[in-house]
């Protein structure tokens, strides 16, 4: 099949090694957001809501811009080429 050599038994034992850790982080991962989304659910059926969720009540304010809020940007002095001076 493959021929890895004499290092065979070193090879194939890292990629067990590598497989089983991303599979272990992977099942983590997935439990862990499943717990934090079970949390969250929990917490919006007793009514607290997150701080970045809009309030369907209160309409969203209006922004006014004028011409002092209005910036342009400041233009930019033409590149004067520097010269070197001799050292004598």
């Amino acid at each position: 099949m493959f021929d890895l050599g004499p290092h065979a038994n070193f090879i194939v034992a890292a990629y067990i090694v590598t497989f089983v850790a991303l599979a272990a982080l992977t099942l983590f991962t997935v439990g862990d957001d499943r717990e934090q989304q079970r949390k969250l659910a929990d917490l919006e059926r007793k009514g607290i809501r997150r701080r970045s969720a809009t309030k369907p009540s209160a309409p969203a304010a209006k922004t006014k811009t004028t011409s002092r809020t209005r910036r342009t940007p400041a233009k930019r002095k033409a590149a004067t080429p520097r010269t070197r001076k001799s050292r004598s």
